[in-house]
């Protein structure tokens, strides 16, 4: 069977999300990853899917099965450490792709093979998720309206309806925000600071007033990149999470628990954070529990400020995705974007520098999700 996409990491949420909304919207997708138990539903529901074991370590592995599979794109939601793994494997097979984002190091790396990418005549765009992704569209749409930009304002902010914890994504991911230096761009120079250290409480629509901090994410580097020559000399990047999450993942990262470094438990090496991944990964949301979350990009320039903001729900039928559809849904969206010729242009690139706001944001709110800028409802 021939396939129109092949999604790399589809075991995990946001690959069940991205291959949800693909089969959803009519195409057929090859599911790869390294756990078919979690996605036996997708394959017994939905008749066009296939399945595909893959270790992302083995790049060879990976392009027998994008060539195999017929696709012309490929979506990878598998950990970020595995993007350019991923990336080397569609360039090898002469396929367009999409990820959800890496950290600026890889970031920087993947951007470095835009000529290869327009040699071979496809598209990559690095962090089509929520943030990195739906920010940096609206940062574009935004961008056109100022002749020079000063500073921009990036970040997420969540709550929940039952204050209870819940896995809100990657364990790991999480614990990299909350420990790992946090890049800034401050007068057009990146400098790094403690996320824990950086703590304020702010207001966003939806959600209140809640504790924020600055964390490692690539906007701080793309962002400067495509926008340093409208006279940008200062991006900042803010997480916030509700008290009822921050306490545990603090607690957890107190106790140890978080720790990369392997431990022996009775002649096994493990490392604690890899446990820890491995008991939540099936944690249940309780009955009735509701996310809502803010992505919101503020663009300054003197006096004029534009502030964007994207309020997400939770839907119907996806409860046990909570707030979580805005970084699968985004990358699915992209991926038939290319795949439907609506982004064309070879390359690689971030997508503050491809994807066309108005048909994004159209598909954002055909999903309830809406974009305001300065308060106002725009799709």
């Amino acid at each position: 069977m021939k396939f129109d996409f092949v999604v790399f990491g589809a075991t995990g949420m946001q690959g069940r999300i991205v291959t949800r909304d693909l089969l959803e919207n009519g195409y057929s997708v090859l599911l790869c990853g390294r756990g078919k138990s979690r996605i036996e539903h997708f394959l017994r529901k939905y008749k066009k899917t296939g399945f595909e074991y893959l270790d992302l370590k083995d790049i060879n592995r990976a392009t027998e099965i994008i060539k195999k599979s017929g696709a012309s794109v490929v979506a990878n939601c598998a950990e970020g450490d595995w993007d350019l793994n991923s990336l080397k494997a569609c360039l090898k097979a002469g396929v367009s792709s999409v990820d959800l984002g890496s950290e600026i190091p890889m970031t920087k790396e993947q951007l470095k093979l835009d000529k290869e990418h327009k040699n071979k005549n496809i598209i990559h765009i690095t962090g089509c998720g929520s943030v990195p992704g739906v920010g940096n569209v609206m940062l574009r749409y935004a961008a056109e309206k100022f002749d020079k930009i000063h500073e921009i304002e990036v970040g997420f902010a969540w709550d929940s309806n039952i204050k209870k914890f819940v896995v809100p994504f990657s364990i790991p991911s999480i614990v990299e925000e909350f420990t790992d230096p946090a890049p800034l761009i401050i007068n057009k120079k990146m400098v790094n600071v403690k996320p824990l250290d950086s703590i304020v409480t702010a207001y966003h629509k939806s959600i209140g007033r809640e504790k924020c901090f600055h964390v490692r994410h690539p906007e701080t580097y793309t962002f400067y990149h495509y926008y340093k020559n409208k006279g940008l000399k200062n991006v900042k990047f803010y997480a916030g999470f509700p008290d009822h999450s921050f306490n545990v993942i603090k607690n957890l990262i107190d106790l140890g628990l978080a720790s990369e470094e392997d431990i022996d438990y009775k002649g096994m090496k493990i490392a604690p954070v890899d446990f820890v991944t491995e008991v939540l990964r099936d944690l249940k949301f309780p009955d009735g529990y509701k996310e809502y979350e803010n992505l919101w990009v503020e663009i300054f320039n003197g006096n004029k400020v534009i502030k964007m903001e994207c309020l997400v729900p939770t839907l119907a039928g996806w409860e046990d995705a909570g707030c979580n559809i805005d970084t699968g849904m985004p990358a699915s969206i992209i991926a038939q974007m290319i795949k439907t010729g609506v982004i064309n242009k070879p390359g690689c690139y971030a997508p503050e520098a491809i994807v066309p706001p108005e048909p994004f944001f159209r598909e954002l709110r055909k999903r309830k999700m809406h974009v305001l800028e300065n308060g106002k409802i725009i799709n």
